[in-house]
């Protein structure tokens, strides 16, 4: 397993299942579920503003959740992108921004300014989470939206401009990085043309490969390539009909070999979206496995209940 401050390539131990998994109780965690990570092992866990009233709060809840599976080194996520996406939030954590705004001020001229300005919103992210015990956020959103697309993405992007994107999306992690948190770049190969919310339903994306390739990819590239696999990223659940148009690409061993291996050229670990969105349809266990097989190294069950997790975990081998 990865150690967070040697930024070194993550590695899911033997004996430990692949899923991170949002536990369904709130600010402490549930003898109940303690027993069944004991017993079971998911690899990690992800946090969300029900699991967030306090510093002191969350700081033991990290504690208990890695106590639970006997590893000091268990990743805990939380998406702290800033704007619409934070899970620490004031008072007890600073109010942050969306993406976009940094976007804006790139655009007004203020170049340095809005590189400076991400590389210390990514610097305070880093420090809050690690105090709290947290280790990897689920940042930065490198998707390129477009006029007309699902609002889902929205403000929560830096900019139109691919180039823009990867430029402060490039600030962003390396700042992270240098305070003893890894990144996640999300959501590949790209959600900014979804036509409708995955929370909710399954998108599908029409454009060529080669217009892709020109726009949505271009962020996607740059990262991986800068980073290699000191960063992670996550999958989006996205039909990208140009490669497979009968599979989400979180599903698809073609988009994830072909594309997100092969042409966005990305080698560390990958990490699907929550199964549990409405753009997948199914058993989570069976979901789960057809994710791991398609490619993905390790899979998010973010808002199951207990006795879901417990199913869940037991259909995903060790």
């Amino acid at each position: 397993m990865r150690d967070s401050l040697t930024n070194a390539a993550p590695i899911i131990p033997a004996g430990v299942r692949p899923l991170i998994v949002g536990p369904s109780s709130g600010a402490s965690l549930t003898m109940e579920e303690a027993r069944l990570y004991g017993q079971q092992q998911p690899w990690g866990f992800i946090l969300f503003a029900r699991h967030c009233d306090n510093p002191a709060q969350v700081k033991q809840l990290c504690h208990d959740l890695r106590q639970s599976v006997g590893r000091a080194d268990a990743p805990i996520l939380i998406d702290q992108e800033g704007g619409r996406v934070r899970r620490l939030t004031p008072p007890h954590w600073p109010d942050q921004p969306a993406m976009a705004s940094f976007g804006v001020r790139y655009a007004s001229g203020d170049i340095d300014g809005a590189i400076a300005a991400v590389k210390a919103l990514a610097s305070q992210q880093a420090a809050m989470l690690q105090e709290l015990g947290i280790s990897v956020n689920c940042a930065p959103l490198l998707d390129v939206p477009i006029d007309g697309a699902d609002p889902i993405i929205g403000d929560r992007a830096f900019s139109q401009d691919p180039a823009v994107v990867t430029l402060l999306g490039t600030a962003y992690a390396e700042s992270l990085l240098a305070g003893g948190i890894t990144p996640i770049i999300k959501h590949l190969p790209g959600h900014g043309r979804a036509n409708v919310d995955s929370h909710l339903d399954l998108p599908v994306i029409q454009a060529s490969l080669a217009e892709l390739d020109q726009t949505d990819f271009v962020p996607f590239k740059a990262l991986s390539a800068h980073f290699g696999d000191k960063i992670w990223a996550m999958t989006a659940h996205v039909v990208l009909n140009a490669v497979d148009s009968a599979l989400p690409a979180t599903l698809s061993p073609t988009v994830v070999q072909q594309i997100v291996r092969g042409s966005l050229g990305f080698h560390g670990l990958l990490l699907s979206d929550d199964v549990q969105m409405g753009a997948l349809k199914g058993d989570y266990g069976a979901l789960s496995n057809q994710a791991l097989q398609a490619g993905c190294d390790a899979v998010l069950l973010c808002n199951a209940t207990v006795e879901q997790q417990r199913q869940t975990l037991a259909a995903v081998a060790i």
